[in-house]
């Protein structure tokens, strides 16, 4: 009687333990997430999300509201900014019917790609919504364009996409923000970030022929402000500037570079160590001339040796760079750190190769390589300064077109708008989500 007994106590005893396993398995089922994902801090998030590629983030983003609020913070959008690597932005035109284009760098003939129905027009995202847009016959019988970008990778070059179509030639660029013409409004400008896709309208300023003005981008060291910076030359010679806070929106006139100081607009100006630089001349100038970003002053800082034809000054890790061809297998790499008081120190020497005809392009933010093109035939190397070595860049998947011009670029989420304006309307967004 008492084995039955307790027979049954076993017997109960177990099927009670099976009914509670039961309906564990069946909580688990409703709820895994809360079973299956453990908690992490969010400084432990934000330091996986920032290691992410640019198009992967941008997803991560809609995954859910925490995530999603701290990829837009002020502080994860700088911290990813300075862990994304150097690409070059560029144009690729756009036919309805089936063309082929040449490219010097490898040699053959790619075709020019056919529009892409579901990409955006960054001229239409100008327009209100519901609104039709409507273009005038020049704008309509402009070129379209592609935004595309060269990373180069593992000695590869990759062709990459924003899925954006403009009309507009690109002027300058600055941490992920590029300036824009702007086709709706005659002389008017854009600036827009190609991977959040934000752009704003620019106020006129003063309207000049293209290869008599020249417009420069960057940020304030000391205020974190981005500023556009416009330079155009009369009939008599004389530069003028005017400069645009996008913090304020409105151009402002400044007092522009002695007479005679500045006699070419050929190169696109540098952006580093606080100030925009531009070589005055094609060839044999002994200086250059800068703008220190904050002051809004004009100075002429002499260079090391005279700047040639093939020499070019780059941004080299935050400091100006300047590579010239002292000889005809040696190119030296000069470095200025500072605006005020610093003087050019010889930071290495290039003598491997045949390099007389390497043309300095761009340096890797992250790597620190320095890319060249070669005059000959539009090709890419990069010199590794730690295994002092230059190798030729190989050129896949797509291809740039000879015509193209080409801008030092990072994809980042980089905004215009001052930090404290930021974080009001993240606070905003989140209370009425």
């Amino acid at each position: 009687m008492a084995k039955s007994i307790g027979s049954k106590k076993g017997s109960l005893l177990r099927l009670v333990e099976e009914r509670s396993l039961s309906k564990k398995t069946e909580e688990e089922k409703k709820h895994p997430q809360e079973t299956q994902i453990p908690y992490l801090p969010e400084d432990c998030i934000s330091s996986i999300l920032v290691r992410l590629p640019i198009e992967s983030l941008q997803r991560s983003s809609f995954v859910c509201k925490p995530w999603y609020s701290i990829i837009k913070t002020p502080k994860f959008v700088d911290a990813h900014l300075h862990r994304s690597e150097s690409v070059l932005i560029f144009l690729l035109p756009i036919r309805k019917e089936r063309l082929y284009s040449f490219s010097m760098a490898s040699g053959t003939m790619a075709p020019v790609p056919e529009e892409n129905p579901n990409a955006v027009s960054v001229e239409s995202k100008l327009l209100p919504p519901n609104c039709i847009p409507i273009f005038s016959n020049s704008s309509l019988s402009s070129p379209k364009f592609s935004v595309q970008f060269l990373a180069i990778k593992n000695g590869k070059t990759e062709i990459g996409g924003y899925n954006l179509n403009c009309l507009g030639s690109i002027r300058a660029t600055c941490n992920g923000l590029i300036l824009l013409d702007n086709k709706v409004k005659k002389g008017g400008l854009i600036v827009l970030n190609p991977v959040t896709r934000k752009l704003i309208a620019l106020p006129l300023g003063t309207l000049h022929r293209p290869y008599n003005e020249s417009y420069g981008f960057a940020v304030s060291d000391v205020t974190g402000e981005y500023k556009i910076v416009h330079l155009f030359r009369d009939e008599l010679g004389f530069v003028s500037c005017e400069i645009l806070s996008l913090w304020k929106k409105a151009w402002r006139e400044v007092n522009g570079p002695a007479f005679g100081l500045l006699r070419w607009f050929g190169y696109a100006p540098v952006s580093a160590i606080g100030a925009l630089h531009w070589i005055p001349q094609v060839d044999r100038s002994d200086y250059i001339v800068s703008v220190d970003f904050h002051k809004e002053k004009f100075h002429q800082i002499p260079l090391p040796r005279s700047c040639r034809t093939h020499d070019r000054i780059l941004e080299m890790g935050g400091a100006l760079g300047f590579v010239l061809h002292e000889e005809i297998n040696r190119i030296d790499v000069w470095i200025l750190k500072g605006f005020c008081g610093e003087v050019w120190t010889k930071n290495h020497s290039i003598t491997v190769g045949s390099i007389i005809d390497m043309i300095p392009y761009f340096s890797l933010r992250i790597k620190g390589d320095i890319i060249f093109r070669r005059d000959e035939d539009g090709s890419l190397y990069a010199y590794d300064f730690q295994q002092e070595d230059l190798t030729k860049v190989e050129m896949v998947k797509g291809c740039i077109p000879s015509s193209a011009t080409c801008l030092p670029h990072v994809n980042s989420l980089v905004s215009w708008m001052d930090e404290s304006s930021e974080c009001a309307r993240l606070t905003l967004s989140s209370a009425s989500g």
